[in-house]
């Protein structure tokens, strides 16, 4: 299955989340959704991430738009990641990287002079016909929920 470009409708995926939802591809239907991957739980810049996707919430709820974080942690792990962080959003538990080689987001990093595979914090906005609209690969945490924002009030033809 290729990667899809900018103006492609995405494929189908079916995947357990928080809150005992399913989320599959026919559920996002109808509104903007804002689909970011981040390596790890719990860890400082995807805490950090998450606390300003938190912070701005009530922003994408009024553009009709949804958050849904991605990792490859559990479902465990992210119900107790969500539950400290206070999000009003739901976590993704893509344990077998069915989105994340969806989105090409596994990339090889360094850590610790070791070559390790992991999710390169990435994110994507799917429109409510199901196309994306825009990605943001190799991101770094601060300012980019704004950058979002902003992407989802130009596609809107929403003035800043």
């Amino acid at each position: 299955m290729s990667t899809p470009a900018i103006g492609d409708t995405v494929p189908a995926f079916n995947l357990n989340a928080t809150s005992e939802r399913t989320i599959d591809l026919e559920s996002l239907k109808g509104r903007t959704t804002v689909l970011y991957f981040y390596p790890k739980d719990s860890t400082p810049g995807c805490t950090l991430e998450g606390q300003d996707f938190r912070d701005h919430h009530a922003d994408f709820t009024q553009l009709h738009a949804e958050i849904l974080g991605v990792s490859r942690d559990s479902l465990k792990s992210h119900e107790n990641f969500k539950l400290k962080q206070s999000f009003p959003f739901d976590l993704i538990a893509d344990t077998d990287e069915t989105l994340c080689q969806l989105f090409d987001v596994i990339k090889f990093k360094n850590m610790y002079g070791k070559q390790v595979q992991g999710i390169e914090r990435s994110t994507f906005l799917i429109g409510p016909d199901l196309k994306l609209l825009a990605e943001w690969r190799k991101v770094s945490v601060k300012g980019h929920v704004l950058a979002v924002l902003e992407a989802i009030r130009s596609l809107q033809g929403i003035s800043p």
